[in-house]
């Protein structure tokens, strides 16, 4: 029974040409959750409108935007290392100007340059990875990806209990973590990157046309965790949380992120990507609903935030290894590009959409904001399934992880369910085009 993949000597070797870009990410996610989280609690100390707040956290994803674009052309100009490293440090001077300011239009600029920045990051990263990957675990070494960045993120917000959201100090321990994340890239011996001369351009159009569910579940996972990011500090604070509540709350949603990142992952490499991405919105719809009757700050809501997390934030992962089963090689840094585009332009939006939710449904308005966004995607997700058939594992049995068995009986469930409904309308619209000729 297989939890891990065997470390052969191309695993081994892409393990080791890695390790430093892990070691860096996780330092830079240190110094983005502590900074995102610092400046959410600052927003709402000054009471700011619920539009002014969210408007912050769409400058951050429409940064996100124009980081995405800038990053690739970057990428192809000068190569992984020396974009990552002059964007770690614009990161790191953004993060300083924003604590030295009290002023929201500065803050908004600045999250448009830290948005840009980090999503720079992550397509020189998703490249990186995506290029020496192969389909059959490619999963797995998103995974690792997604578990180093949620959850160094997550620890990131936990570190809020030890500053004010109002003095510099906080801000100044996120500009020096981030400036360290350079040092393990730039010394690592071992640290190769994929060659980038052959890099295919690869247009928004054509990506939708190549692989429509990839595109289509990476914008709507934008959207549904634009949401839930943008409001859950806003939540917490107008439910009188204090600041390391307030930090627990958040970063419980990352840390239940990393933590089921790699079993769900893992089994989207032996199961139909759609179909377990269609499972787990089931399980954050469900679990949300149940958050509906808890009190804020119960900690059966930390336990189901904590799930729900855990739930929704693979779906990112799955989106991108999708993409990357479908495309080819020379196409994979353009199209890390462009999921990172339509990312930015789902979790701009996400924060504007969820808002409403709070000032309509008070209270119980952020569990609604996640029901419905991720009932989107689910919706999605069965039309996909339903408008390209694919068996729902190609392996044998003896050759599917243990996380794959583990997920086999619910999605066996889900795709009879939803491939009978589809054959059955199949079967009414060929019954109705007969009728006619009969």
């Amino acid at each position: 029974m297989k939890i891990f993949p065997k470390l052969n000597a191309n695993r081994r070797t892409i393990l080791l040409a890695t390790w430093g870009l892990f070691a860096g990410l996780t330092l830079l996610m240190i110094s983005a959750g502590s900074f995102s989280t610092l400046l959410g609690i600052r927003a709402e100390l000054e009471n700011l409108p619920t539009l002014i707040s969210g408007g912050i956290t769409t400058a951050y994803y429409a940064g996100f935007l124009i980081g995405s674009w800038y990053s690739l052309r970057a990428l192809r100009s000068v190569g992984h290392i020396r974009v990552y490293a002059a964007l770690t440090s614009l990161l790191s001077a953004s993060i300083i100007v924003t604590g030295l300011f009290d002023s929201p239009i500065v803050w908004l600029i600045m999250r448009v340059s830290t948005g840009l920045c980090l999503a720079g990051l992550y397509v020189i990263a998703e490249s990186w990875l995506n290029g020496m990957a192969e389909n059959h675990y490619r999963g797995r070494l998103l995974a690792i990806y997604n578990v180093v960045t949620i959850g160094a993120w997550g620890l990131g917000q936990l570190l809020v209990f030890n500053f004010d959201a109002r003095n510099i100090g906080g801000y100044a321990f996120a500009a020096i973590i981030a400036s360290l994340a350079v040092i393990p890239v730039a010394i690592s011996e071992q640290a190769t990157t994929p060659e980038i001369e052959n890099h295919l351009h690869l247009s928004m159009r054509e990506l939708a046309k190549i692989v429509p569910t990839g595109a289509g579940t990476i914008l709507l996972v934008g959207l549904a965790h634009g949401g839930i990011l943008g409001m859950a500090v806003i939540h917490a604070t107008r439910e009188g949380l204090s600041v390391g509540r307030i930090g627990v709350l958040v970063a419980v949603l990352q840390l239940g992120g990393m933590a089921l990142t790699w079993p769900i992952s893992s089994a989207s490499d032996d199961i139909d990507r759609r179909i377990i991405g269609l499972l787990c919105c089931i399980g954050v719809i469900t679990l949300a609903g149940v958050m509906i009757s808890q009190p804020t700050a119960s900690n059966w809501t930390i336990l189901l935030m904590f799930l729900i997390g855990g739930f929704s934030f693979p779906l990112y992962a799955i989106g991108g290894a999708y993409t990357n089963d479908w495309v080819s090689p020379e196409q994979m840094g353009a199209a890390a590009s462009q999921l990172v585009t339509l990312y930015g332009v789902g979790a701009m939006i996400g924060p504007l959409v969820a808002a409403p939710f709070l000032d309509i449904a008070g209270e119980q308005g952020f569990a609604w904001s996640i029901i419905s966004l991720h009932a989107v995607v689910l919706l999605f997700l069965v039309y996909r399934i339903r408008a390209w058939h694919a068996p729902m594992t190609t392996k044998h049995w003896d050759d599917v992880s243990f996380h794959g068995r583990a997920f086999f009986i619910p999605a066996t469930i889900v795709s009879l369910g939803v491939n009978r409904r589809g054959q059955s309308t199949r079967q009414r619209r060929q019954t109705e085009e007969q009728q006619p000729q009969q």
